[in-house]
């Protein structure tokens, strides 16, 4: 395995990051290969350190003690098997913590049903509703049909996503869905597949902070931010099918409102 940083992450979603920060370890490498990736010399270039099983499971017990409420596995689907083994390693030591696997979303059924019982919490991407943009743009086959597929076997094992009388998430399915320029990322029909075939109390996180970065500069409708109209139209089609239990959302403020 390589890993390239682990540590409390404040910047996740409120349900995970509490008073104490959601406990997150970032793996080297994805399975997709996103041209825009904001995290590309991690993903696509291999920023990181090789790890073994041990310390794996000594990151995720340091991650325990510092007092995180979960432990966020980031980019797992590559190293499932690696990851099981330092579970079993990092539970027989006293890892109790909630499981987060967070993915982008293209995931095989027959790995997720290994993970039946494992994971509390699954924390997919559903980026992309058409195939061929997903190929073009993530160079992956299929993916709308995996994702859902994905989706639905996630939702099976934890339902709908639990939070305790502390605003933590325990247990359940929470969402990430970015929104892209011009409409790529295809969301009536996302927030359509969630209501209708999934749940309507899904948890959803529409996103807003897409800009362009790595390769996204040569391809002209990935070369400018999303705009705030497109973002709420997001919002507002995810109203419309009966989705109202979306993460805290709001539209970035302009760096130069930010820095004054």
């Amino acid at each position: 395995m390589v890993v390239s940083s682990y540590g409390p992450h404040f910047g996740e979603e409120a349900p995970l990051v509490g008073r104490h920060g959601s406990g997150t370890i970032f793996f080297t490498y994805c399975n997709l290969r996103c041209v825009f990736c904001q995290n590309y010399t991690i993903s696509q270039l291999g920023e990181g350190c090789v790890i073994d099983k041990e310390e794996l499971a000594r990151m995720m017990l340091s991650l325990q003690a510092s007092g995180c409420h979960n432990i966020n596995l980031v980019s797992p689907t590559h190293i499932v098997p690696h990851i099981l083994e330092a579970l079993y390693l990092a539970v027989s030591m006293g890892l109790h913590l909630p499981l987060v696997y967070n993915s982008g979303g293209y995931d095989s059924v027959d790995t997720l049903e290994l993970l039946d019982g494992i994971v509390d919490i699954y924390m997919p991407d559903m980026k992309y509703s058409d195939a061929k943009i997903a190929e073009q743009l993530s160079g992956i086959e299929d993916y709308p049909k995996i994702n859902k597929a994905a989706i639905k076997e996630m939702y099976r094992q934890v339902g709908d996503l639990q939070i305790d009388e502390q605003g933590i998430a325990q247990r359940g399915l929470l969402v990430r869905h970015l929104v892209l320029p011009h409409h790529l990322a295809g969301t009536q029909e996302i927030v359509r597949f969630l209501a209708r075939e999934v749940s309507t109390n899904t948890y959803l996180n529409i996103m807003a902070q897409y800009h362009p970065c790595y390769k996204a500069f040569d391809i002209p409708l990935l070369s400018r931010p999303v705009n705030k109209q497109e973002f709420y139209e997001a919002i507002d089609l995810a109203h419309q099918q009966g989705l109202y239990r979306l993460d805290k959302y709001h539209f970035p403020l302009p760096l130069r409102f930010i820095v004054g």
